[in-house]
């Protein structure tokens, strides 16, 4: 997949390596549990042969965890970010997801502003009150936030 605007980024499903784990390190995200969900598909952005974004994606059923949205801060305010969530967005509805959740404590603006809304975390499904995400990683005062699917 190419865009005009990052013509030298290839964007492709990624497995948990040593560029993906300083990626998510350099931006304060944890890489812990990668390997202990099934249900997570990563993808990452590369330019050449360098990881310049990446994120993941947990399916369960009808509803989805977006996660480990990361952009190398040389990156940055390219755009990357939105493709890298479109994509997210894009599997998530082709897999009939309804709903897509995350949590963030820096990027609720970001998020706000591609459609996702703030909820409470006592409505998240059970299946995502069940991630490591919701249930340990992310802390408690993270922003917790769904984007549902208008169709």
């Amino acid at each position: 997949m190419t865009n005009p605007a990052l013509p030298d980024i290839e964007i492709r499903p990624v497995v948990r390596c040593a560029q993906l784990e300083q990626l998510l390190d350099a931006c304060h995200l944890s890489a812990s549990d990668l390997t202990s969900s099934q249900a997570l598909q990563l993808f990452g952005a590369f330019a050449g042969t360098e990881l310049a974004g990446a994120v993941g994606l947990e399916i369960y059923s009808s509803v989805a965890l977006l996660r480990s949205l990361a952009v190398a801060p040389e990156q940055r305010r390219k755009g990357l970010g939105d493709r890298l969530v479109k994509l997210a967005e894009e599997r998530a509805e082709a897999q009939g997801v309804a709903a897509i959740y995350l949590l963030t404590t820096t990027a609720a603006p970001f998020f706000e502003k591609r459609g996702y809304r703030v909820a409470a975390r006592t409505d998240a499904p059970d299946a995502i009150r069940a991630t490591a995400q919701f249930s340990g990683l992310c802390p408690a005062s993270s922003t917790f936030m769904v984007k549902r699917r208008t169709t």
